[in-house]
């Protein structure tokens, strides 16, 4: 998050009430925040760090300095890496948002900072921990849709790796459906509906709450599209009901289609230049 002039003029008028000692302290906390912001911005990390660490210490409440750092530390962890380094840069970007979200602080802050620890869980794996907090931003602000998006994509991941290994054990090509008259795959398929269904119906839920938040949302219609092909896969026992969510995940598809053509269209209009007016 950038701070801005209004809150930097907020500063100052709060910092005259202080004691000097104090006044000092906290003055110093945000030269110290906008050296860090300079460094962030161009790319100098360990500058951004060291400075924006200097003014959590300088001033504890101030949480501004806190978000940069957690930003800076997120900036440098690397999705899918699992060295020592890179795990430590994403443990403690999630302990300074652990903070803001542990304060008094405005709403938005904290909703980022919930959202912010959902994203560095979901890419370290951590699945349930990410459900977690994404809640926690949804229970702040139930009007933003991508926690609940967010949410809708960690229960598709859970659901499609697993199904496809045991597909694949099973010889299956991709466009072949668990077949009910098979003895070794109806079981499978009765093994998955059972164990995916919570998540399935879960993530059915969270990713339509998100296009009703967003309707143009056509990430989470591509999303609610794979969503009803793994509630397909596992209608092992009835068959009238896979025909009709493949239905509902081919209506997805088209959706996702229609609004990607409508922002193409709308971004090459707006990219258009507007002709002068005759003089």
């Amino acid at each position: 998050m950038k701070p801005t002039s209004n809150l930097f003029a907020a500063v100052a008028i709060l910092l005259a009430s202080f004691p000097v000692a104090a006044q000092s302290q906290a003055a110093t906390s945000v030269a110290e925040l906008r050296l860090g912001i300079y460094s962030y911005k161009n790319g100098q990390y360990e500058d951004a760090t060291r400075h924006f660490a200097k003014a959590i210490e300088l001033d504890g409440s101030n949480i501004n300095a806190r978000l940069y750092l957690a930003t800076t530390y997120m900036s440098q962890y690397i999705p899918g890496v699992d060295s020592p380094d890179n795990i430590h840069f994403a443990e403690a970007a999630i302990e300074q948002y652990q903070h803001v979200l542990g304060v008094d602080a405005e709403l938005t802050p904290r909703v980022n900072s919930a959202k912010g620890i959902g994203y560095l869980y979901l890419n370290m794996k951590k699945f349930d921990d990410s459900k977690k907090y994404y809640r926690v931003a949804t229970d702040l602000d139930p009007d933003d849709p991508e926690p609940h998006y967010s949410i809708g994509v960690i229960d598709w991941t859970k659901c499609y790796q697993p199904r496809m290994d045991a597909r694949a054990l099973l010889g299956l090509r991709p466009e072949d459906h668990l077949d009910p008259n098979d003895p070794e795959q109806n079981k499978v398929c009765g093994e998955f509906k059972v164990k995916n269904t919570p998540a399935i119906e879960e993530g059915i839920d969270s990713l339509s709450k998100a296009i009703q938040l967003r309707p143009d949302y056509d990430d989470a219609m591509a999303y609610l599209n794979l969503m009803y092909r793994e509630k397909a896969d596992v209608e092992c026992d009835d068959l009238a009901a896979r025909a009709e969510d493949l239905r509902t995940a081919d209506h997805w598809v088209d959706m996702t289609l229609r609004v990607k053509k409508l922002k193409a269209e709308k971004n090459k209009r707006e990219a258009v230049p507007t002709a002068p007016s005759p003089q």
